[in-house]
């Protein structure tokens, strides 16, 4: 599947999960990085809810959290034809259904001088 979406600010939440040493672990070894501690965040249509939804329900990459913390599946995914990262699905969110969260080893705000507002592609 490969869909567009729109760069957004996030809540600032993910830095402080991806920062745990049981889920870096965990992606090094499963995704071959550590990732950067946040998330791009990236506003999907809506029209694509059903099919996400689909994957990630049937997403058998779980990261069974240390007490106090939530699970986290898993979907290998590119960025822009070139990034690659992974989807992740957090147990407990805030954000709506429609945000997906992309996580790789660089801070691509400033790798790739992205901002809001700014079309990025994702293919997983």
């Amino acid at each position: 599947m490969k869909i567009d979406g729109e760069v957004t600010t996030g809540l600032g939440k993910a830095a402080y999960f991806l920062s745990q040493e049981f889920y870096t672990k965990e992606f090094k070894s499963n995704l071959g990085f550590i990732p950067y501690p946040g998330t791009l965040n990236v506003i999907v249509s809506e029209e694509y809810l059903e099919e996400i939804n689909g994957i990630k329900n049937s997403c058998q990459n779980l990261i069974k959290p240390d007490e106090g913390f939530g699970a986290v599946k898993y979907i290998k995914a590119k960025l822009n034809d070139d990034i690659h990262g992974a989807i992740v699905f957090p147990a407990k969110t805030t954000h709506e259904e429609n945000y997906l969260e992309f996580i790789s080893k660089n801070k691509l705000r400033d790798e790739l001088s992205l901002k809001d507002g700014d079309i990025v592609s994702l293919e997983f």
